[in-house]
């Protein structure tokens, strides 16, 4: 019985999941997303404005949408001029 019980509720639970994920997809998009361009960019960039690498590192992954924000506000050092030259 106890069984029985416990695989109604993962049903409930399932249907009231997919109510939303017509929200989740698009936040689940842009949270990979920004994780992907400030771990590229950390990896690419090791110089920042504070911090070290790792540590941006860390924060990028564990913090979800926050933590690759806030890289790219205070973290994100400033490229160098060679960088600019490169591309012209």
């Amino acid at each position: 019985m106890h069984y029985e019980l416990s695989k109604g509720v993962d049903k409930m639970e399932w249907k009231n999941l997919t109510e939303y994920l017509p929200v989740l997809i698009p936040i689940a998009i842009i949270q990979l997303g920004l994780m992907l361009a400030a771990l590229v960019h950390a990896i690419r960039h090791p110089q920042s404005k504070t911090g070290t690498m790792a540590v941006w590192i860390v924060v990028i992954v564990l913090l979800n949408i926050i933590g690759p924000v806030l890289y790219f506000l205070i973290g994100r050092g400033e490229q160098a001029e060679d960088d600019y030259d490169e591309r012209s």
